[in-house]
């Protein structure tokens, strides 16, 4: 079966779905194409534990990278919580902890002193000040073509900044900005998000990824997405229906050649959508394979975290009295990941060895935002509430050549690693499921491969690149303008895998669509 339409979008994720919302709001004739029976690509809520009752956001979780002008073109109906504490840290060898409060400043100055960093409270507050100049430089730019890298540095105007975040490994930068091994772990932690690097990595990468960390809204706040991330993504779809997009899911991209795409629905029927542009809104690396010009000597495309839900019956207790959990867990829980942890960490894996403890984080939503659970889950457990946890320095290499026991060891892991911080075993306070099983789900950097079709588990779908061009790179075409460029006639990049693609932002399909817009003028 054939069929003619101005663009085909492949991929139904949330770049996929909106590049498909802005075409069809031009009245162009868009057909997307998801392969998975169900759309939304790493941005959805899911039943994990059936019968539960608990919906939770099952592969990302936070949203920072959103800009308020897609929210308003697309008329999104999308509530975001604000978190009022950022992080909490225990402290090894006390029952102390580092407590970052928004809502406190004195507490958060007081639990500085608490973990023997009194000296270091002004100088955090004195290095994310300087990281707030940052965002607000960066910040506006993403929603327009790329500028040049000498461009940004006139923009945020101090050349300290851009020596210290965009030319010297992050981990001088912190060296030099705190000295408290815990505190240095905890600014370190933004740069090692799916991110495998040593602080003193010189490809800068994990500079890279704290870029990204940080800008968001300008402020660098990790938001809530009231009801699950599922409401983004279902957003983002009804935009695109109600613009009159036609979005097919179980359907499997086989081939592509200019001007065409062949592709297989759930039956196994072959069907041929001709268009003037495709947008590729799945990672680049499929897209060089559909297209049969995927090379042997491509650097490998890896993630670099495990990550686990949970369903409790209620909080852990700490081993720090002074401090409540739901304001401990209400954030970013720290475990293991001291300045020398995560060095300790990277160390071992570049060796091929699994870290032991391994470093991780922890986050719940339903702190922030109860509704995830229904009400006859809340009336039968008052004090329940999810938990994620998402490992730092655990490369995808990290499972070659093991055997189908890999994620149970891993997942025996995570658990031992919290555990090893709280003041009872993780495993006391796990809810059961109907079916009497324990209510914890691991995703490795395979299961992501597997089921979303992201080489290596990579969360970004290849390595992040900064959110500006280099001075001497050709911007002569809307493609190359808008960051989106494939070697492909006709084809847009559209996904995480564009330059400034990554994170739950919608930016890949927003840039692929403006670049397209811009072509046919």
């Amino acid at each position: 079966m054939s069929s003619s339409h101005d663009a085909v979008v492949v991929g139904g994720g949330h770049n996929g779905l909106t590049a498909a919302a802005y075409l069809a709001r031009t009245g162009r004739s868009v057909l997307l194409l998801e392969r998975s029976p169900a759309l939304g690509g790493a941005t959805v809520s899911a039943e994990a534990f059936p019968g539960t009752g608990a919906r939770l956001s099952r592969y990302s979780y936070l949203v920072s990278l959103l800009p308020r002008r897609i929210a308003t073109d697309l008329s999104l109906s999308l509530s975001l919580a604000r978190r009022r504490y950022s992080s909490y840290t225990p402290s090894a060898g006390s029952t102390a902890g580092l407590l970052i409060d928004h809502g406190d400043p004195s507490a958060t100055a007081a639990s500085f002193a608490a973990v023997g960093a009194a000296a270091d409270a002004p100088r955090w507050e004195a290095f994310y000040a300087r990281v707030e100049e940052l965002a607000r430089a960066v910040w506006p730019t993403v929603t327009e073509p790329l500028l040049r890298r000498r461009e940004m540095a006139h923009r945020i105007g101090d050349p300290g900044l851009v020596r210290d975040f965009l030319e010297r490994p992050l981990g001088e930068v912190v060296e030099a900005a705190v000295a408290d091994d815990l505190v240095r772990g905890v600014i370190l932690t933004d740069g090692l998000i799916s991110t495998f690097a040593d602080p003193h990595s010189a490809h800068l990468r994990h500079n890279i990824c704290f870029l990204y960390h940080v800008i968001g809204g300008g402020t660098g706040d990790w938001d809530v997405p009231v009801g699950g991330m599922g409401e983004v993504s279902g957003q983002l779809e009804r935009a695109a229906r109600t613009a009159g997009a036609d979005l097919r899911t179980g359907a499997t991209v086989t081939s592509l050649e200019e001007g065409a795409v062949t592709w297989q629905d759930a039956e196994g029927m072959t069907h041929r959508a001709t268009a003037r542009h495709v947008l590729w809104a799945a990672a680049p690396s499929v897209l060089d394979e559909v297209a049969g010009k995927r090379g042997a000597a491509q650097e490998r495309v890896e993630g670099s975290q495990v990550k686990v839900n949970l369903l409790l019956s209620r909080l852990p207790r700490l081993r720090d009295t002074g401090v409540a959990p739901e304001a401990a867990f209400g954030g970013t829980f720290h475990v293991h990941e001291t300045y020398t942890q995560l060095r300790q960490a990277y160390a071992a894996a570049e060796a091929g060895v699994v870290p032991d403890p391994l470093p991780a984080e922890i986050y719940c939503h339903t702190l922030t935002d109860p509704t995830i659970l229904s009400p006859r889950l809340r009336a039968e457990h008052p004090q329940a509430q999810t938990m994620t946890v998402f490992t730092l320095q655990t490369p995808d290499r990290l499972l070659d050549g093991r055997g189908a026991d890999a994620r149970d060891d891993l997942q025996r892991r995570v658990l031992d690693s919290l555990s090893s911080v709280l003041a009872e075993p993780l495993e006391d306070v796990v809810l059961s499921g109907p079916d009497g099983r324990p209510c914890i789900e691991t995703r490795t950097t395979r299961d992501l491969q597997d089921s979303l079709a992201m080489p290596g588990g990579n969360i970004f779908h290849a390595p992040l690149d900064w959110p500006w061009a280099d001075d001497d790179d050709p911007l002569d075409t809307p493609a190359r303008r808008w960051g989106v460029d494939t070697a492909y006639p006709g084809v847009l990049l559209a996904g995480a895998g564009s330059r400034r693609g990554g994170g739950v932002s919608a930016l890949g399909g927003y840039h692929a669509a403006r670049a397209l817009l811009e072509t046919e003028g």
